[in-house]
């Protein structure tokens, strides 16, 4: 049985001590829960691969606690210098080349000669990761593929016994994860839609990204077509539910059970979908899913439902 705790100075000192030890521990962050570990710790890294059931052509995100801490993994181009000062601590994860002086270790990275880097905002998981010294890696604190973990309790459900240590932050405010963007060639590139909007890192920058295409390959974690999936099939944009559908809904609709927002609010929805989803999951074994306007933070809704839906 894995022990949850508050997120306090106390359990954050044993969680540190974990750390040190290759050991794993889930941490609170404002996007989903992670799955922390040293990121220069290979044996570390196996572990936690092992854990989630992760394949290990799927790279990690290593979390920063500074910007000093990120640029000894990477080298920063100006305009990706600018992005991570503009828009970190936050979610938003940037891709860029491994630096002389990195410290994560080859198998968080699946071998690439790119690294992606985080600075969260949530104090906890930065309080952790300065106390520790160095960056941990932390994908999603579930089973590889399963619905994405919002609070502690999910994290129990998917993998206790595995790991060594649950922080309890409460739910987490955003619920879905940081948005993914490239400068490792001559344009900046969206590898995945996230919680940053796109509309706003393209306002700073001056211009539109580039989008990643299939034949680019696995360059950055949330890339697989099958991901987020929840036991359940998923019918979307669906007009209404049909017999034997949990419904999924979204606004003001009529047709009764889970609502993501009642109110319309994209904000609201991305933070509720994958609690709901996981709900939902536990009662029925088919869901249909009401339309989400695909703009502002319905781009990365619409992308984690998609990926949800899919089957192999």
């Amino acid at each position: 049985m894995t022990a949850i705790a508050p997120i306090s100075s106390g359990p954050i000192d044993l969680a540190i001590s974990f750390l040190r030890k290759g050991g794993l521990v889930a941490m609170p962050t404002e996007t989903v829960y992670g799955l922390a570990c040293d990121a220069a710790n290979p044996d570390a890294v196996t572990r936690l691969y092992t854990a989630k059931g992760r394949p290990r052509f799927n790279p990690l995100i290593a979390h920063v606690a500074s910007l000093d801490m990120a640029q000894k993994e990477a080298v920063f181009s100006e305009a990706a210098l600018a992005l991570a000062s503009a828009f970190w601590p936050g979610p938003l994860t940037i891709v860029l080349p491994v630096a002389p002086t990195g410290t994560v270790c080859d198998l968080a990275r699946s071998g690439l000669e790119t690294i992606a880097l985080r600075m969260p905002a949530h104090p906890g998981a930065r309080q952790l990761i300065s106390g520790f010294g160095r960056p941990v890696v932390a994908p999603s604190a579930n089973r590889s593929g399963h619905i994405s973990p919002t609070r502690a309790d999910h994290v129990k459900a998917d993998l206790d016994g595995k790991l060594d240590l649950i922080l309890d932050g409460g739910p987490c405010k955003q619920g879905i994860e940081s948005t993914i963007v490239s400068f490792v060639g001559d344009r900046p590139v969206l590898l995945r839609a996230g919680a940053v909007e796109t509309s706003a890192l393209e306002a700073f920058l001056g211009a539109p990204l580039a989008r990643a295409g299939e034949e680019d390959g696995i360059t950055a974690p949330g890339q697989l077509k099958s991901h987020y999936a929840p036991n359940a099939r998923m019918r979307l944009d669906a007009d209404a539910p049909e017999e034997g559908e949990a419904w999924l809904g979204f606004g003001s609709d009529t047709h009764g059970g889970a609502n993501l927002s009642p109110e319309g609010s994209l904000s609201e929805a991305a933070a509720n979908l994958f609690a709901i989803l996981r709900q939902l999951d536990a009662v029925a074994d088919r869901i249909a899913v009401a339309r989400i306007p695909n703009e502002g933070l319905g781009e990365a809704i619409n992308d984690r439902l998609a990926r949800a839906a899919h089957r192999d």
